[in-house]
C-alpha cells in the first residue's frame, strides 16, 4: 500500500518527534527587570515607563480611536504572571478607549511589529475607583506585542 507523500511526510514527522505546530507555554518566566523599570527605560510625564524589546519595521501607529491586535503578558513586581494571550496561545483585539489608561498609552508609542516591556504605576492600571475587584493592584508589567491596527 502506497501512501500520499504528505500522509506519508507526517507519518515519518510523527515517528521523529516533530510537532508540525508548537503548543503555547502553559507559564512564562518574569523578566529580571520585573520589580523596576531599569535606567534606559523611557518614561512619561504620567509615570509609565517602557522599553522596547523588538524594533518594528513599520510606521503604523495606533492613535486613541484604535481597534489593535496584540500578544501580551503580565507579571506583578514580584514575579507572579497573571495573564497571558500567549499562554493562552490566542492574541487579543480591543478598542483602546476600552482599557487601562497604561495600555492606552504605551500603545500609542508603538508600531507595528513592535515587542515593548511596559511598567504601568497602579494609578494606571487597576488602583481607581471603579476597578474590577479581582484584578491585581500595584504597579504592573507587560510584554506587548503589537500586531496590528484597524
Amino acid at each position: 500500500m502506497r501512501l500520499p507523500v504528505s500522509v506519508a511526510l507526517l507519518v515519518v514527522l510523527a515517528l521523529a518527534g516533530c510537532r508540525l505546530k508548537e503548543e503555547p507555554p502553559t507559564s512564562m518566566a518574569a523578566p529580571p527587570d520585573v520589580a523596576a523599570p531599569p535606567a534606559d527605560a523611557i518614561r512619561t510625564a504620567s509615570g509609565l515607563a517602557s522599553k522596547v524589546l523588538q524594533v518594528g519595521m513599520s510606521n503604523v501607529r495606533p492613535s486613541l480611536q484604535s481597534t489593535v491586535r496584540v500578544h501580551y503578558t503580565g507579571w506583578t513586581p514580584d514575579g507572579a504572571m497573571f495573564d497571558s494571550s500567549v499562554v493562552r496561545g490566542e492574541p487579543i483585539e480591543f478598542s483602546l478607549r476600552g482599557v487601562i489608561p497604561g495600555w492606552t498609552e504605551g500603545l500609542q508609542l508603538m508600531v507595528v511589529g513592535e515587542k515593548r516591556r511596559l511598567w504601568i504605576p497602579g494609578a494606571l492600571a487597576y488602583d481607581v475607583p471603579g476597578a474590577r475587584p479581582d484584578a491585581p493592584k500595584g504597579m504592573l508589567v507587560f510584554d506587548v506585542e503589537l500586531i496590528a491596527v484597524k
